[in-house]
């Protein structure tokens, strides 16, 4: 039997954000509270960092920031070719994972394949029996072989299913199904499907339904999306349709697609309910067209923090979790900040900074000497973007105006994630950072800055 890679450096990884402990990451999968722990899995290859057959690798938490990795959930059998993308849910005192079956007949053709849903539980959390008569769900008829991800929970004692999927008209769209057990399920409704497949999609990929604040809300991420202007410049965008559920249609009436955020490493967004009723969102900090350095070192992706979700103003905010002020171990300086002045963050520290408004023009530059990460506000426009110093760095994105800009950072060895204003905008980069980050104030306009140095090896591998 083949033996996991093994990391090769340690230069680019993360001090607090959940990787691999060698081998390929992607997707979340399956993020959930069972017994007491926080649960992440996620689309792995423990062999080689790429993509390859696709795994479960799998971590546990207390607090959503201090993960332990556990033994690897799901892998391929004799009736799969990979374990795909999915979710858990916790029924009959276990915790059930239902992903999809990716299966290809013909070994030398990738693009031959079928797709279908299956299901497997665990009573300790830790080890897991697939179900002896998968699948549970196989592809429509009234659907190409593109049928992935479903994303479950329970509601007024029945569970409900939402999957990704393309019509035979090849454009995206979100099917619901509903169960009694997990076991056997019936089609509901098409709750969503994509208007033209430059503008929405002609496959919607890790689709998530969830009511907030007054607003259904479908979370998804769809492919073929074509640029315009600031929208829309990664290979693939992840986003949200929002508005409500007719009772009769089942169907959501909704308005455009709005990107969730606006970097360039972020995709496959899953959230769940945690206990106390927070609607929590992670994803993969990577995005497929992302150069990925630390794959000669024999790792490939990272996960996002955990965010917190709120509807304000019409539009879906992201914040960091709470939690996240316990990885602060050291305050690095506190007050207001002279212009031009270099501030020594290190390689892992939380800034946050306010700027009376109207700031505009250059706001701040993060540096290393090398790599360099650039926040500016365009006046009157109020278009806000960041400059990475790669190919294609640019990405921006429209700001409410507002009498204060407020600005909290995270930067990790080879990350950023940037919240604009609590989170009406988000920026999410991998940064392959080579020394210690210096923060360097470009306006006047700066009257608070505060910054941590933060946990150096937060998760256990």
């Amino acid at each position: 039997m083949a033996e996991p890679i093994k990391v090769t450096s340690q230069r680019y990884r993360l001090g607090y954000h959940l990787m691999t402990p060698g081998g390929w990451m992607n997707d979340p999968n399956g993020f959930s509270f069972f017994k007491g722990w926080y649960h992440i899995f996620y689309q792995y290859y423990p062999y080689k960092a790429e993509w390859g057959p696709m795994h479960w690798g799998h971590a546990r938490s207390r607090d959503l920031i201090h993960w332990e990795t556990l033994p690897t959930a799901l892998a391929p059998d004799s009736e799969e070719n990979g374990c795909f993308s999915g979710s858990a849910v916790v029924y009959d005192d276990k915790l059930w994972l239902i992903y999809t079956g990716h299966h290809t007949p013909n070994a030398r053709d990738p693009e031959d394949f079928y797709q279908d849903q299956r299901v497997a539980w665990s009573e300790d959390g830790i080890h897991f029996t697939k179900y002896g008569a998968n699948p549970v769900l196989q592809t429509p008829q009234d659907n190409t072989k593109h049928f992935r991800d479903p994303k479950v929970w329970q509601q007024d004692g029945k569970f409900y299913m939402v999957l990704g999927s393309q019509g035979l008209d090849h454009l995206g769209r979100a099917l619901v199904y509903s169960s009694d057990n997990l076991l056997s399920w019936q089609l509901v409704t098409e709750l969503s499907k994509a208007k033209d497949k430059e503008s929405e999609g002609y496959m919607w990929e890790c689709p998530d339904f969830f009511h907030l604040d007054g607003q259904d809300i479908l979370l998804m991420s769809p492919q073929g999306l074509e640029a315009q202007g600031d929208l829309y410049r990664n290979l693939n965008q992840t986003g949200y349709l929002m508005g409500h559920v007719n009772p009769e249609t089942k169907k959501l009436e909704r308005g455009g697609f709005v990107e969730i955020d606006h970097g360039h490493d972020f995709y496959a967004t899953q959230t769940m309910l945690a206990p106390d009723g927070r609607r929590v969102m992670i994803a993969w900090m990577n995005a497929w067209d992302s150069p990925m350095y630390e794959v000669e070192d024999g790792w490939a992706g990272a996960l996002t923090l955990p965010r917190e979700l709120h509807v304000k103003s019409g539009r879906l905010y992201q914040q960091p979790v709470a939690e996240v002020s316990m990885l602060r171990e050291q305050e690095l300086f506190h007050g207001a900040p002279a212009q031009d002045k270099a501030y020594a963050l290190g390689r892992k520290a939380e800034l946050q900074l306010t700027f009376k408004r109207p700031a505009a023009g250059q706001l701040l530059l993060l540096t290393d000497g090398e790599k360099t990460l650039q926040l500016s506000l365009e006046p009157d426009t109020h278009r806000f973007v960041v400059n990475r110093n790669t190919e294609d760095g640019e990405r921006a994105a429209q700001l409410s105006a507002s009498d204060e800009l407020k600005l909290q950072i995270f930067l990790d060895k080879s990350s950023a994630e940037i919240f604009v204003n609590d989170g009406e905008l988000t920026f999410t980069e991998r940064v392959y950072w080579q020394g210690d980050v210096q923060a360097k104030v470009l306006t006047d306009a700066a009257n608070q800055a505060q910054a941590w140095r933060l946990e150096a090896e937060a998760n256990q591998y």
